[in-house]
């Protein structure tokens, strides 16, 4: 059996960043947190807490200590919170995120109204929603943007940001549905980078290959992603969130099979699966 593993699969460089962050917290006086999981990568944040780092979903929950800022941001109020009761505070929001935000609340500040492509419930949406104002609207796909569009809810000044682990022509299709039907559009593409290279690089390997291994958390946008983006090569792919996971007879007879990750996930782990994988030949 062949195995072809991704160069650019497993963590990013927000990621890394926020979890030397956290590791550098440790030293911190008081109880420390991560405003929600400071990654979507349940073994990493697993390990995190093993060393004193556990996650809360309310800020109210912590009285003293440390919050770690989660790699896909917060509202601004939540911020204005934390640092209001006095409570030590670690910004590890990905600095391709913060640009999002940053893009988001210049759309408000210019009056148009800001269309946020992205997830509804992700996180980084959220945070992404609160920045952007009272107008933002979020559209998950090109089915929810033809809606809007026929009931009139979309009009004016359109502004556009994007969830930075986005696809590509998801973003593609939104533009070329939004440019006809709207009097001025601006477009800030905020997906990032390093996850396009990923994704093409998933999809490059995915043509070469009879099944992919993702690896990831499964609520991990980016690494759901992957998977979707594999499939479409009409390809077995397999998400899991570790080695554990893999199945002898998903592999049996097949020549060639790739190895890729989402960013929030150890690079380790893809030489884990290859090693798994190099188990079964006879």
């Amino acid at each position: 059996m062949k195995i072809l593993i991704a160069e650019r699969g497993g963590y990013c460089y927000g990621v890394q960043r926020a979890l030397e962050m956290a590791q550098e917290a440790t030293g911190a006086e008081g109880p420390i947190h991560t405003m929600g999981p400071i990654i979507h990568n349940p073994g990493v944040v697993r390990k995190l807490a093993e060393v004193g780092i556990s996650p809360v979903e309310d800020p109210d929950e912590v009285e003293s200590g440390t919050i770690i800022l989660r790699t896909h941001g917060v509202p601004p109020e939540v911020i204005s919170d934390i640092e209001g009761r006095g409570i030590n505070l670690v910004d590890a929001t990905c600095p391709y995120v913060k640009v999002a935000q940053e893009k988001a609340a210049l759309l408000c500040a210019k009056k148009y109204q800001p269309l946020i492509l992205g997830e509804h419930d992700h996180p980084e949406v959220v945070a992404l929603t609160a920045h952007a104002g009272k107008r933002a609207m979020v559209l998950e796909n090109a089915g929810e943007l033809a809606q809007a569009l026929e009931k009139g809810l979309i009009k004016g000044k359109v502004g556009v940001v994007v969830q930075t682990t986005q696809a590509g022509e998801n973003l593609a299709e939104l533009i070329a549905m939004l440019a006809p039907a709207t009097r001025e559009l601006l477009v800030y593409n905020t997906m990032c980078n390093a996850t396009r290279k990923c994704q093409d690089e998933a999809l490059e390997l995915a043509g070469r290959s009879e099944a992919v291994i993702i690896i990831g958390g499964r609520n991990s946008a980016n690494t759901t992603r992957l998977a979707q983006l594999c499939r479409q090569e009409q390809v077995r792919a397999y998400h899991v969130e570790d080695v554990g996971e893999l199945r002898p007879e998903w592999f049996a007879g097949l020549g060639t099979v790739a190895i890729t990750a989402g960013a929030s996930t150890p690079p380790e782990q893809m030489e884990a699966a290859a090693e798994w994988l190099r188990k079964l030949q006879p």
